[in-house]
């Protein structure tokens, strides 16, 4: 049995929920979690270094080069292939907010 994924804390969630296309049909959908969010708006955004960007979300530099990677590639997709770019859901945390946890789907309905 595999170990349960620890959450991730995120600060809240994302003023934009869903990115798509302008003037096309999206060709699919891609989903990006909380944390992956949260990983490309610290590093990518706020212009943290990813040890410190790790620190914040309570993981290893490791784990957070892994999450930040596979967000990367998420945004990556839905660019070059017209896909629609959905935000929510994962295993999370609220920084700052006594324990308040979420797991799972989340918001994907």
């Amino acid at each position: 049995m595999p170990r349960p994924k620890k959450p991730r804390f995120v600060s809240g969630y994302p003023m934009t929920r869903s990115f798509v296309p302008e003037g096309e049909v999206p060709s699919g959908e891609i989903r990006l979690t909380l944390e992956e969010m949260e990983a490309v708006r610290l590093t990518d955004f706020e212009g943290l270094d990813q040890a410190a960007a790790a620190d914040l979300m309570g993981v290893s530099r490791q784990t957070y080069g892994r999450v930040l990677g596979r967000a990367r590639q998420l945004v990556a997709e839905a660019l070059v292939t017209g896909k629609a770019l959905r935000v929510g859901g994962g295993i999370y945390q609220f920084r700052g907010h006594g324990g308040r946890r979420r797991r799972g789907g989340g918001r994907f309905g």
